[in-house]
C-alpha cells in the first residue's frame, strides 16, 4: 500500500513496494515546512508565494460551491418546478435524478482525466460546457410564451449538466491535495468538501425565491452567472501544482505521451475500493435524511414545515462544521485516525437509526432530535473520508480516487430515493430506518480498513 507521498513543490516518488506509512505530526510538519518556506512554482512556469495554496483552495470551493447550488438547489424549488413544466411526480423525479444521474456516470473518468492531463484543462473544459448548457436551458427550455418544454428533453439537457459539473469533484480535489503540504490537507480538502453544502445553502437561499419571483429564466439565469464566475476564476488564477509531468512515454513524433507515474493506479487497489465502498454505504443514511426526513417528519410525526425547514438547514450547517473540525482535529494528528473517526461516525450513525427505528412512537420531538442528529452524523464525515482516500493514492494519482469517491457517493444519493419508496410499499417507516439507515451504517463501520501503522 502507499501513502501520504508526493507534496509541493519537491514531489517524493514512493517505491513501488513501499509499505503504507503514516508519519507522526512532528515528522509531517518538518516535512512540509521546508517545502512551503520559499516560493513555489507550478507547471506553467510560475512562481508564486507561499500564500497562493489558499487561493487555489478558494477557486475549489467557488467551483463547488457553484456546482452544488445546481444539485443540491434545483430540487429546493420542486414544486415550483412541477407547477411550471405541467410535471406528474413521477415526471418531477426523472428531472431532479438527472443532474446526479450525470455525475454518477462520468466522476471516475474526469478524475482520470484530471490525472492524466491536469486539472486545470479538466475544469476549464467541464465548467465552461456546463456553463453554456445552463444558458441554453435559460434561453430554449423555460416556460415562457406558451410553449412548455418536455419533461424528457429538459431531463436529457440537465443530465448533461451534472455530467460536465462533475469535473469539480475530482480536479478541484487535486489541486488543493498538489498545492497543500501534508500537514493541511486534511483541514484544506475538509473546507472544499464542506462547500458542497454551502453551495447548497445558496440554492436554497436563492432558487425558490427566483422561482416564485421570475420564473425559472431567472433561476438558470442565476445558476449560469454563478458558474460563469467560477470559471473565470479557473481560467485566471488556477495553476497546476507540480506534480506527474509528461515524460516522453507516448507513440506520437514528438515523444509526448501519458505522464509518468510512481504510483500504481488507485482503481486496481483492493484497500482504496473499500475506503470508496464506505463512501457508498454511508450515502444512503445520509440522504434518507436529506430526502425523504421531511416526508417521514411531516407525515408521520406531524412536524410543521416551517420546523423541519428550520431542522434541515442546522443539519447543513453543522454537517459542514463537522467536515471542517475532522479535517483539522486529524491534521493536529499528523493525518493519523481518519479512519478511526470514520468508523466512530458509522457506529454513532446506526446507533441514531436504529433508535428511531425502535422508538417511532416516541414523541415528535425526540424523533426530530434523533434525526437531526443522525443527519449531522450522516453528512458530517466527508471531509476527512475525501482527505484520507486521496491521501492513500498520492497527490499525482489523487484525481482518480477522488472520483472513484465521487462516483460512489452519487451513486448512493442516486439510489437512496428509489430504494425507501420499494421499502415503504413492502413495509413501514422503522424498517427504512434500519434497511437503509443503520444497516448499511454498521457494513460500514466493518468494511473500513484499519489505521496503518505507523513507523
Amino acid at each position: 500500500m502507499y501513502e501520504q507521498v508526493t507534496d509541493p513543490p519537491r514531489p517524493v516518488p514512493a517505491p513501488a513496494a513501499a509499505p503504507e506509512v503514516t508519519p507522526p505530526a512532528a515528522t509531517a510538519a518538518a516535512t512540509t515546512a521546508a517545502a512551503t518556506t520559499g516560493p513555489l512554482v507550478g507547471q506553467s512556469g510560475k512562481t508564486h508565494s507561499p500564500k497562493y495554496m489558499w487561493g487555489i483552495l478558494g477557486i475549489g470551493i467557488g467551483s463547488q460551491a457553484a456546482f452544488s447550488s445546481v444539485f443540491q438547489g434545483i430540487p429546493t424549488a420542486g414544486s415550483e418546478l412541477q407547477s411550471a413544466y405541467h410535471l406528474t411526480a413521477s415526471q418531477l423525479g426523472i428531472i431532479l435524478a438527472a443532474v446526479t444521474c450525470g455525475v454518477f456516470i462520468t466522476d471516475v473518468f474526469w478524475g482520470i482525466l484530471s490525472d492524466r492531463i491536469g486539472e486545470r484543462k479538466v475544469l476549464i473544459t467541464g465548467m465552461t460546457g456546463m456553463m453554456i448548457t445552463l444558458a441554453a436551458i435559460t434561453v430554449f427550455l423555460t416556460p415562457s410564451h406558451g410553449t412548455l418544454p418536455t419533461y424528457q428533453v429538459l431531463a436529457a439537457v440537465l443530465f448533461l449538466v451534472g455530467a460536465l459539473g462533475g469535473c469539480v469533484n475530482g480536479a478541484s480535489g487535486r489541486a488543493v491535495m498538489g498545492w497543500f503540504p501534508l500537514h493541511k490537507r486534511g483541514f484544506a480538502i475538509s473546507l472544499r468538501v464542506a462547500a458542497v453544502p454551502a453551495g447548497g445553502a445558496i440554492g436554497a437561499a436563492v432558487i425558490p425565491a427566483l422561482a416564485m419571483s421570475g420564473g425559472f429564466r431567472w433561476v438558470f439565469g442565476f445558476l449560469t452567472g454563478f458558474t460563469l464566475l467560477a470559471t473565470i476564476a479557473v481560467v485566471l488564477w488556477l495553476d497546476e501544482p507540480p506534480l506527474a509531468k509528461t515524460k516522453g512515454k507516448g507513440k506520437g513524433k514528438d515523444g509526448a505521451g501519458q505522464p509518468e507515474f510512481t504510483l500504481p493506479n488507485p482503481l486496481k487497489r483492493w484497500d482504496i475500493w473499500r475506503i470508496g465502498i464506505t463512501a457508498f454505504l454511508l450515502d444512503l443514511p445520509q440522504f434518507t435524511v436529506l430526502t425523504f426526513g421531511s416526508v417521514f417528519l411531516h407525515t408521520v410525526k406531524h412536524i410543521p414545515l416551517a420546523t423541519i425547514a428550520v431542522l434541515l438547514v442546522i443539519v447543513q450547517v453543522l454537517s459542514a462544521v463537522s467536515r471542517v473540525w475532522g479535517g483539522r482535529w486529524t491534521d493536529r494528528h499528523g493525518g493519523r485516525y481518519r479512519r478511526t473517526l470514520v468508523t466512530v461516525y458509522s457506529w454513532a450513525i446506526a446507533a441514531g437509526f436504529g433508535g428511531i427505528a425502535l422508538f417511532e412512537s416516541a414523541p415528535a420531538w425526540v424523533i426530530a432530535t434523533l434525526l437531526t442528529v443522525s443527519g449531522i452524523l450522516a453528512c458530517g464525515w466527508h471531509g476527512v473520508h475525501y482527505a484520507e482516500i486521496a491521501t492513500m493514492a498520492g497527490a499525482e494519482r489523487s484525481g482518480t480516487a477522488l472520483g472513484l469517491e465521487n462516483t460512489l457517493v452519487f451513486g448512493g444519493a442516486f439510489v437512496t430515493p428509489l430504494l425507501i419508496p420499494l421499502v415503504l410499499s413492502a413495509s413501514s417507516w422503522p424498517m427504512v430506518m434500519l434497511l437503509i439507515g443503520a444497516v448499511p451504517a454498521v457494513a460500514s463501520a466493518l468494511l473500513m480498513p484499519r489505521e496503518p501503522k505507523v513507523s
